[in-house]
């Protein structure tokens, strides 16, 4: 049966298709995929990694005659109890049609756990004897096979568990198959220390078989970025310092650490969210058109930026943390850990010398949501005197309400002739009804299976993010800057918003952007 056909049979057994699945193209190829992955009894691996291979698996990418899925992990249990330690995060919380019930037992069917330690011969060897017998039964071709490794586990094990791989689990690539491995954030904690994992794995591994994923190149409105700036004729001559006064890329929690203080403190909110989310994030805001769509050539121009950043400047940096953080009896009582930072980095090209870039993340905060902020310079000779009321923005809302919107004035309705702030809105839950918004992780395994690696993040990227908060994070290490303290549900420090002010962002007042109803 060929590829076309498949689909056929497949979407009458399914509720709906996904307009995902229509995009699959050439998304199958000759020879059985075996998929592992590593740390499977762990939280990512249950909330994270299995539910995008069961979604990817309901829109018909992962054909039950070409996977199998393997669990690995210390944990000695049964099949059958991974697949009842799957199965609750795999249905609704509202409950589930009985065609999902089916596909969801259907699906566990596909799995296979395999027990063992991460730097075991034995452990390995019998994880490869079992994908091989897999093989065997889809009539695969000895090399032909394709294998995907996803380390959901600590960057401590990558080495080793990567070391395993290589030893006695790889498929015969020349014949034709792959092997490729996903790895995890935090990559690292600093230039040092991600550079010397870099060079452990880049031993085993060539670059094109390393898959280094941040779930935020995954989502809808960071992969519309492209789109918006460069399929867009009106934004090409204002997107640059000449119109733009300064953009602000926000990350906001409305809760705190919840149990995980303990491991937040090992890194803090920079390395967390900043240094890898929403430094992305400011690649592709500021990054010129690549020379095509090719994953290198996009690559090639984020990193161009990431050169381009001047070092961060003490007095462009303000950390907090929440009061009561430290009450976490697994957080130090001495703990110099920010939950709260802004940053601001500048950039030192033609485009945008004299912008600041506002990258802004936080717990316990009042709100929660994550947004790029692109605020535009007031308008000259402003005949209208309308300046108070704020300045026109253009705002991606990553989530939650996917929305793109556009600040702009207009006259009020009435007969006298004043002015009011509204927007243009493209809100996505009414616009796009019925359509279901694949979530990252869901987009990025199947990026991996095609091996187009372009929302993965390039060895000489990773080192060139590094590179740039590296002084920062050692100073907060060592103690020389400190965090002030804030109310957990407020805004944050007031210092923040002294910076931003500074920094020459202008806050509308009376206005605020409410999510359209259907």
């Amino acid at each position: 049966m060929g590829t076309s056909e498949w689909h056929i049979e497949r979407r009458s057994s399914f509720e709906t298709e996904s307009p995902l699945a229509r995009e699959a193209g050439n998304v199958h190829e000759t020879g059985s995929l075996s998929i592992v992955v590593l740390g499977a009894s762990g939280d990512l691996a249950k909330k994270k990694t299995f539910p995008a291979l069961f979604h990817l698996y309901r829109q018909g990418f992962l054909p039950p005659d070409e996977v199998h899925i393997f669990g690995y992990a210390r944990t000695k249990i049964s099949d059958d109890e991974l697949r009842s330690r799957l199965r609750g995060y795999l249905v609704p919380a509202k409950g589930a049609s009985p065609q999902h019930q089916e596909d969801v037992e259907k699906f566990l069917q596909l799995i296979k756990y395999v027990s063992g330690s991460y730097d075991s011969e034995d452990g390995f060897r019998l994880l490869d004897k079992e994908i091989s017998k897999h093989e065997y039964l889809k009539n695969s071709v000895e090399g032909l096979s394709r294998r995907l490794f996803y380390l959901a586990l600590p960057p401590s094990v990558y080495p080793s568990v990567c070391k395993m791989i290589k030893t006695y689990c790889m498929n015969k690539s020349d014949l034709g198959g792959w092997t490729r491995v996903v790895v995890e954030k935090p990559f690292g904690r600093d230039l040092d220390s991600a550079e010397e994992l870099s060079t452990e794995i880049g031993k085993l591994f060539e670059e094109p078989q390393i898959y280094r994923i941040d779930h935020y190149l995954g989502k809808e409105l960071v992969q519309n970025l492209l789109v918006l700036r460069f399929a867009n004729r009106f934004f090409l001559p204002l997107w640059n310092r000449d119109n733009i006064d300064n953009v602000q890329i926000v990350f906001r929690e409305d809760f705190g650490t919840e149990g995980r203080g303990g491991y937040f403190d090992q890194y803090g909110i920079i390395r967390d969210i900043i240094q890898n989310h929403l430094l992305q994030v400011l690649c592709l805001v500021a990054m010129e058109k690549p020379v095509s769509l090719r994953p290198e050539h996009i690559r090639d121009e984020k990193v161009k930026v990431l050169e381009s950043v001047l070092p961060i400047r003490d007095d462009e940096v303000v950390l907090g943390q929440y009061q009561g953080y430290k009450d976490d009896p697994t957080v130090p009582d001495e703990s110099n850990t920010p939950t709260f930072a802004t940053v601001i980095l500048r950039i030192h090209n033609e485009r945008w010398e004299g912008v600041p870039f506002i990258l802004k993340a936080g717990k316990a905060l009042n709100s929660r949501k994550a947004e790029i902020r692109v605020q535009f310079k007031d308008v000259p000779g402003d005949i209208f005197k309308c300046k108070r009321q704020g300045r026109n923005e253009f705002v991606i809302r990553l989530q939650p309400s996917e929305a793109i919107y556009m600040k702009l004035t207009v006259k009020q309705p009435g007969l006298e002739m004043s002015t009011v702030q509204s927007e243009l809105d493209l809100s996505y839950g009414q616009r796009y009804q019925g359509v279901t918004i694949p979530e990252a992780y869901e987009r990025l395994i199947l990026d991996t299976i095609r091996g187009d690696q372009q929302h993965f993040v390039r060895r000489d990227e990773l080192k060139a993010s590094w590179k740039i908060f590296t002084p920062l994070l050692h100073r907060i290490d060592e103690g020389e800057l400190k965090p002030s303290p804030y109310k957990p549900g407020s805004r944050g420090p007031a210092e923040a918003d002294e910076l931003l002010e500074k920094a020459g962002y202008v806050q509308t007042h009376g206005y605020i952007w409410i999510p359209p109803t259907l």
